[in-house]
């Protein structure tokens, strides 16, 4: 098993590297392909249109075989240095835990890859295991997607994909999707005391989101699945602006919802019921004094709900190489579901507690970088076989 402090020392390179989802992520992804590059293994890159972003793959063991792959993203969330004890981006070691962005979500995972890299190179993998590091996770997980629709076409398509999000080393075979919607409403502007001519964006944007308040309250009345916390899919507006002045009638009004999905929620029929109630209840009345009035609802990003496909045996071998008994169910969301809506079977396990995932002072154990090492090195030594 490679040692703990050759990890740490990996950690320690990745955290220094910036990559808040807004920024590039070519500096980090440069040193992980000199990296592998040193150890004989050949990078193959899935960049953004301008070339500031990019995914990388990689094989060790035998070429153009299923392997199992080994999936994380090399985004984080911002850090605001005043809210933290010391640099988010050098990492500190106090009392058994490492400090800095990014170590539990989700760098101490992709540390420990890279630790594995030489020993991985020494075996005579008869399984080869694939590297998959992808950007913009944290902003809708859409810098996997150009790379899973790569699989099978110029990167081999790995058998299955161990997606290293923390979980404190669990073995997670569940989790709900975000989907997200921007409602946009456009009345007609006039004095507030001419009222009659104008037509209220914000009253009517107040009437729909009343209609997501019903939804809301059915999803949360389902049989409960109490793997979950909480155990039904939630609904929140989560962002709403509107109007200009007090004594102007508002001609437009924005509001953003988001449906934490669980798997076989049926989130058309959703959609649906909020276009046909604004159909029919809603713009009638309004274009009746303004014929311009709209409402529009768009969809702006979907992860999907995920839950693993139990004719997969990649669950039985993490629980092995975890040395569990029961699997979990999450209700954050990984690229787990995508991976398995792009044919890859999927799981979800790694190292650090999902509580230190975007806090200040983020942070992991060492304990735990040790566990996900243990757990890599027996997944060697079943490729080996």
């Amino acid at each position: 098993m490679p040692d703990v402090p050759a990890a740490i020392e990996i950690l320690s390179r990745l955290v220094a590297f910036d990559t808040t989802s807004h920024k590039s992520n070519r500096a980090l992804v440069s040193f992980v392909e000199a990296y592998i590059a040193g150890h004989g293994i050949a990078a193959h890159l899935v960049p953004t249109a301008d070339g500031e972003k990019a995914s990388l793959f990689a094989t060790i063991g035998p070429e153009d075989v299923a392997g199992i792959g080994l999936s994380g993203h090399t985004d984080v969330v911002p850090a605001d240095p005043a809210a933290w004890t010391s640099d988010p981006f050098t990492l500190r070691e106090e009392h058994g835990r490492l400090y800095g962005r990014g170590t539990a979500d989700m760098k101490g995972y992709l540390a420990c890859v890279l630790a594995m890299v030489p020993e991985l190179k020494r075996r005579q993998l008869k399984v080869p295991v694939h590297i998959l590091f992808s950007y913009d996770e944290e902003v809708g997980c859409t810098g996997v997607r150009p790379m899973i629709a790569e699989l099978g076409d110029r990167l081999v398509k790995p058998r299955a994909v161990i997606v290293g999000e923390p979980t404190s080393m669990a073995v997670v075979d569940a989790h709900k999707g975000p989907v997200r919607w921007s409602v946009e409403v456009t009345g007609r502007a006039a004095h507030s005391s001419m009222a009659h001519l104008g037509v209220n964006a914000i009253a009517a944007a107040a009437r729909l989101i009343g209609k997501l308040g019903e939804i809301e309250a059915e999803l949360a009345a389902q049989p409960p699945d109490l793997r979950f916390t909480p155990p039904y899919p939630t609904l929140q507006v989560t962002e709403i602006s509107g109007g200009i002045a007090a004594n102007i009638v508002p001609a437009s009004c924005r509001f953003v919802f988001d449906i934490r999905a669980m798997p076989g929620l049926d989130i058309e029929a959703i959609e649906r019921r909020l276009a046909d109630f604004a159909n029919d209840a809603c713009l009638p009345a309004m274009r009746r004094i303004a014929p311009e009035a709209a409402i529009t609802i768009c969809r702006v990003n979907q992860v999907p709900p995920f839950a693993a496909d139990s004719a997969s045996d990649i669950v039985a071998l993490a629980l092995k190489l975890a040395g569990e008994n029961a699997t979990s169910a999450v209700s954050y969301a990984t690229e787990a579901g995508l991976f398995q809506d792009g044919g890859v079977a999927a799981v979800v396990c790694g190292p650090g507690d999902i509580a230190q995932a975007h806090t200040a002072d983020e942070w992991i154990t060492v304990s735990e970088i040790e566990r996900c090492l243990a757990f890599l090195t027996r997944l060697a030594d079943w490729a080996e076989t």
